[in-house]
């Protein structure tokens, strides 16, 4: 005859059962606490920004879309993290594919290095590029604020793209190459697709660090043009209005909308 628990264990049991769920709920409403804040100070119909907000009102979203200096923002920000994008989708998956595939001699010092900008504050690498930048002379171009974006986002493409090219099988680009297919023939059409998903999350990474980014762009941005997290940022400091939080929310619905996009086609948090 087998033994039952005894009542109190069993009770406390039930508990902890029903208990867990709701602290998981209650930590993901006090981490979503902050966004729902500004998604409600969005929509208030005052001049000032309060929650629970007063009415109901979409003007602020028309408002900053109707603003130029918005708008400029938010083109050069695309245009800046695209470049930054394309270009560490490049440097990335060859530096990756030849620390794997190529053994190179110190790789586990060479990736190190190439990840290292996660690892170091983001001021401090700012602070680092303001001298060196103003020190050759390019503070302020837009070539010298790409490459400090490359710099930031290279890390997550060979992140993501490593991982790729060690869970993929290296006898099926050789088999190509057996089969008269040249080296870049033979990594475009067997490699290439295997690697994908690495690559796609990689790329959606680098995106979003770079166009988020203050830390390293409030530093080097020039006078004239300015990213939109940094224009934001700089707004604060004149005062906080319901613009501020709608432009916030449209930032914050884009970047939830890439990463649920990017989990649902690649699986991005094999990455993570």
């Amino acid at each position: 005859m087998t033994m039952r628990p005894p009542l109190r264990y069993r009770i406390s049991r039930a508990l902890s059962g029903t208990a867990l769920p709701l602290y998981a709920a209650l930590a993901l409403l006090f981490l979503q606490l902050p966004v729902i804040i500004v998604v409600l100070a969005s929509v208030t119909t005052t001049s000032y920004l309060t929650v629970p907000p007063v009415g109901f009102t979409l003007d602020w979203y028309w408002d900053v879309l109707g603003d130029d200096s918005y708008i400029e923002a938010i083109g050069f920000s695309l245009m800046l993290a695209c470049v930054a994008t394309v270009v560490s989708l490049a440097l990335g998956t060859a530096a990756a594919y030849a620390l794997v595939r190529r053994k190179v001699p110190g790789s586990e010092a060479i990736a190190a290095a190439l990840m290292a900008p996660l690892v170091f504050p983001a001021v401090v690498v700012a602070v680092a590029l303001l001298q060196y930048y103003t020190l050759v002379g390019v503070r302020g171009t837009f070539g010298a604020l790409a490459v400090a974006h490359v710099l930031i986002t290279l890390p997550y493409v060979m992140r993501s793209v490593l991982a790729s090219l060690e869970g993929s099988d290296p006898s099926l680009e050789e088999a190509a190459r057996t089969l008269g297919a040249d080296a870049w023939t033979a990594f475009f059409k067997t490699t290439l697709p295997l690697i994908r998903p690495g690559l796609v999350a990689g790329a959606i990474f680098s995106f979003i660090v770079s166009f988020d980014n203050v830390p390293v762009s409030i530093f080097l941005v020039s006078v004239r043009r300015t990213t939109l997290p940094v224009k934001i940022f700089t707004a604060v400091e004149h005062g906080i209005d319901p613009g501020i939080a709608a432009i916030s929310t449209m930032l914050i619905i884009a970047t939830g909308l890439s990463l649920v996009l990017a989990e649902r086609w690649v699986g991005f948090h094999r990455f993570a």
